[in-house]
Formats: C-alpha cells, structure tokens, sequence
C-alpha cells in the first residue's frame, strides 16, 4: 500500500479551478518533487493534503484512511509535518527550547508553564538536534543563527511529530548552492532512516534533479507529467510549458556543502527526561 494516494484532486473558487482533477502516490521513504512555474496549483495542493484547505472534490488517503475534511491539527497528529517556504521558529528562544517547544505541543504538555517545560524532553530534543547537525548550537537563540540553520532547526522541529509523511514547501529557498545540496542530502538521508514519505515543492532544478526519486509537473492546475528525473527531462511537453526548448535541464550544481557540525555538549547533559 501506498503511504499517500491523492485520487481526482481539484479544488475550485467559482468558476477558477486552481487545481484540476490530479492524481498521484508516494511511497513511504521516496522523495518526491512537485514543480510548476508560478501559479501551477502547488501550494493549493500542499495546503489540500496538509488540512489548510477545503478540497472541492477527490480522495486524499494516508495508509489508506481519508484525511479529507479532517482540520489540519488533526491531519498533523496522524502524521503529517510540515515546514514552510519562510522559515518559522521561536527567534527569542534558543535552538533547543525550539524543539522542546514542538515535543511538548505533540505530546500533548503544553499546559505547563516555561520554567517546568524548560526540563522536559531535553534528551529527546538533543536527539533530533543531532539527527539535523545542529546539537553543537543548541545554547544559541535562533536569531542568531545562518538562515541555512534555521532550516535545519525547523526541520528538526517538524521531525518532532514522528511523521510517516513530510510536506516541504520550497525547504531550499533563499539558500546558497552549496546549503541547498546539504540540506536536501540530509532530508533524504532521513526520510530513509525513518521510511518517513517526503513531497516537496521546489524552484532549483539542481535539487529537483538530485534528490527527487520521481517528479510531479503542474501548469495551470493540471498533471501534465510524472517520472523519474530522466523522463521529466524528455518530456517535451514538459519543455515547452515550464522549462522553455533550450537543450539541458541538468540545473546547476554546487559541491561546497557545509561540513559536519561538532556536537556540543553543554545544553544537553544533567538534564531531566520526561
């Protein structure tokens, strides 16, 4: 069974169908790109599957149970994480507090007040920090940090739900070459660790072309293709409607990645678990 099977998707405002009659599935631990120029229908179809909003008509099944209609919290709480284009973390608090912030809203601790929830899932929160390569900054407030960080705090953040399937609105932009390739290249080593299905969204041909195990191409709120990275390229419909007729659809590539962070200490040691 499939991890996701969207069936006969549309979503209508009056007489403009922003998405019309789409149909596809992911598998749990694949990779999987949704492209489009501006205006295709990716985010309404995120924003379908992710509970933000109404879907008009068709099926939405995650493990073969109907998410549709249901409110995106509880969408969430079966499931589905989420990061967002514009990065959103607490900048006030530290990197850690941010992912203890997220453990306890999942698990339900929310009720507590900070100076009790400052202890709780300390050890749980150092463990996704280490996943993600942030443990060494875990001490720093988020506004401090590199924008390419904030990514990976946010994703640390998503990862705190225990998702079987992670929707990624454009998780790239704004970044360097170099950080796009790291964090992509970390995704999918997670996704793998965890069979967690990943559906993303994304602008940078170098990122949809490296690290999606299949593509999904959007214009104007239709399907207009699927396939791995090789058939989207050949595709000439694909050429005309979103990447034009020039010869290379190879996007660039970058290997200056960040290197490995060193994992610190200090925030993560004496610390009481709950």
């Amino acid at each position: 069974m499939n991890l996701l099977e969207v069936n006969h998707l549309s979503r209508r405002y009056g007489d403009f169908i922003a998405v019309d009659d789409i149909s596809f599935s992911l598998q749990a631990g694949e990779l999987l790109a949704l492209i489009g120029p501006n205006g295709a229908g990716k985010s309404t179809t995120f924003n379908m599957i992710g509970g933000q909003l109404p879907v008009t008509s068709g099926s939405i099944l995650l493990d073969g149970e109907s998410i549709v209609d249901l409110p995106a919290r509880r969408i969430w709480k079966k499931g589905v994480g989420r990061t967002f284009q514009i990065a959103a973390t607490f900048n006030s608090f530290t990197v850690l507090q941010n992912i203890q912030n997220a453990l306890l809203s999942y698990r339900r601790r929310t009720f507590c007040i900070w100076q009790a929830a400052d202890r709780l899932y300390r050890q749980d929160a150092c463990a996704l920090l280490e996943q993600v390569g942030m443990l060494a900054q875990a001490d720093r407030p988020c506004s401090e940090l590199a924008y390419g960080d904030i990514k990976r705090v946010e994703l640390a953040m998503a990862l705190a739900s225990e998702p079987r399937l992670l929707l990624m609105d454009e998780p790239t932009a704004g970044m360097a070459p170099g950080e796009r390739q790291a964090l992509m290249a970390l995704t999918r080593d997670i996704a793998q660790a965890r069979n967690t299905g990943v559906l993303f969204t994304e602008h940078s041909m170098d990122v949809v072309f490296g690290f999606a195990d299949r593509i999904l191409v959007l214009a104007r709120g239709q399907l207009i293709a699927q396939g791995t990275a090789q058939a989207i390229r050949d595709d000439p419909k694909v050429r005309q409607v979103y990447f034009g007729t020039g010869p290379s659809l190879q996007g660039d590539s970058d290997s200056n990645a960040p290197q490995p962070f060193s994992p610190g200490q200090r925030a993560c040691t004496g610390a009481t678990q709950s």
